[in-house]
């Protein structure tokens, strides 16, 4: 799912474990895989990334950290996922442990530098992050570091250089506030890369009720545009995944299944939804328009690719 590795190969490993070895708690095999696996690339730093049955079983991951560090002798990370969430319950796991772990050291705060957080090819439908930081640069940000993106290790150690943070999607919220806390670094929350024929046809909206649906930050940013160019709308967002309390309207919902969704249209009495199209089909009875909002996690659409 990952639309990177339709250009490189990944550095993903399977555990292979048969199902007696994980319900036994055979972790030696597993480690005897990491070890393997780590002494065949050049790696940073390993991640032990969790899926259903060792969710099921509670396997211990904090245990299984500290036999992979001992045995490789790198930093290992334990990303205790259940394989049965959105990926951005993923995302924002992952982010969480990257900063814990290697951003401990508090380095000097370089003005003109920029932290984004949340920026990830399922969110930006794109596979690198060329435009955003472009777009960001454009807004006098000298050094604009997208970690996952562009940005690797060395900078997430340096992450407190940042003068701000940037939450572009809310899988980036809880490193952000992490950050925060431990650097004293401010962020805030906002989508640059909004597209331009959506904002420029706001003044098609007036007088009607609009849905925008997409990840949580990006909805609102395009809401917010739209009410700055037509500020007698009424927009309300939805989103099908983390619905950050922060962040959202009173009017603001999520979205569970298809059923709900339609129903929430017709409830809502909407006679615009803006989301990536693949929704489309899930509104038969719908009679008022439909704008696409590309969104790669919901429908594997990119809008730029390498």
């Amino acid at each position: 799912d990952e639309p990177r590795w339709f250009f490189r190969k990944s550095a993903i490993f399977s555990a292979g474990l048969r199902d007696m070895d994980a319900i036994l708690g055979r972790d030696d095999r597993l480690i005897a895989k990491l070890e393997d696996a780590a002494a065949e690339l050049d790696v940073s730093f390993a991640a032990l990334v969790g899926t259903p049955v060792p969710a099921v079983i509670g396997t211990d991951f904090r245990a299984l950290r500290r036999m992979g560090e001992r045995r490789t002798g790198l930093p290992v990370l334990a990303v205790e996922t259940k394989g049965t969430g959105y990926y951005d319950a993923g995302e924002e796991a992952a982010y969480d442990q990257l900063f814990r772990t290697f951003a401990a050291e508090r380095f000097p705060v370089i003005p003109g530098t920029l932290g984004v957080l949340g920026a990830t090819p399922l969110e930006l439908s794109r596979v690198a992050a060329d435009s955003l930081q472009e777009a960001l640069t454009e807004r006098h940000w000298k050094d604009v570091r997208c970690y996952g993106m562009g940005a690797g290790l060395e900078q997430i150690r340096r992450s407190s250089q940042a003068e701000r943070n940037l939450v572009i999607a809310p899988a980036g919220l809880k490193a952000a506030r992490y950050l925060q806390k431990t650097f004293g670094t401010p962020y805030g929350a906002a989508f640059p890369l909004l597209p331009e024929g959506l904002v420029h046809r706001a003044g098609e909206l007036a007088g009607k009720r609009v849905l925008v649906i997409h990840q949580q930050v990006a909805a609102n940013a395009l809401r917010a545009a739209l009410e700055r160019a037509a500020p007698e709308v009424k927009i309300d967002v939805a989103t099908w995944f983390l619905l950050e309390e922060p962040l959202k309207r009173a009017a603001d919902f999520r979205l569970t299944d298809e059923g709900q969704f339609a129903g929430a249209v017709k409830k809502g009495r909407y006679d615009v939804v803006i989301g990536d199209e693949t929704l489309r089909r899930a509104l038969p009875d719908f009679s008022g328009e439909f704008w696409d909002f590309p969104h790669f996690a919901v429908s594997g659409r990119l809008v730029e690719t390498a």
